[in-house]
């Protein structure tokens, strides 16, 4: 029997867990060549995501990180997605479901209206899962002024709540 996980807030707590997750999959499974020091906002997790609209999510089987998800408030009711990953080994097991169930329903309490999302070309079944949990692709032109554009992404999405 496998044993369950868990979906909770960031706590501050050792953020090298939560590098250790991101960026191999960045890197060895996509090729996408980023460091550690190219993503600040997981230097000072607390700071950048866990305010207004905002948090990190962890999700935990055994003591280990095994996916993540954030939402950035971006003002005016709306937010980003940002840094959604799930360990491999782990996809197709409901882990994402709950991480992005997880946001939706932080979102909806907190009255926001749009959940927008940039990711890159080559996260194929991400696009799949965002599109059949109700995200829309939308033009980079049709995002708000204050959504952050990563220079990877290329593919963007909306979801009206």
């Amino acid at each position: 029997m496998i044993d369950a996980f868990s979906v909770a807030p960031y706590d501050g707590e050792n953020p090298d867990t939560v590098y250790d997750l991101i960026l191999p999959i960045q890197r060895e499974e996509f090729g996408v060549a980023i460091t550690r020091e190219a993503q600040p906002d997981l230097a000072d997790i607390s700071s950048f995501y866990q305010h207004g609209n905002g948090n990190f999510w962890l999700a935990v089987r055994s003591g280990t990180v095994i996916g993540t998800i954030a939402l950035k408030d971006i003002g005016g009711g709306q937010v980003a997605l940002r840094k959604m990953f799930v360990r491999r080994q782990e996809r197709g097991s409901g882990v994402a479901k709950a991480l992005l169930d997880t946001a939706l329903a932080w979102a909806r309490a907190r009255g926001v209206t749009d959940i927008f999302l940039g990711t890159t070309a080559l996260y194929l079944a991400a696009h799949r899962f965002y599109e059949k949990n109700g995200f829309v692709e939308i033009d980079k032109s049709a995002l708000p002024q204050a959504f952050p554009v990563m220079s990877v992404d290329t593919k963007f999405y909306r979801y009206r709540l």
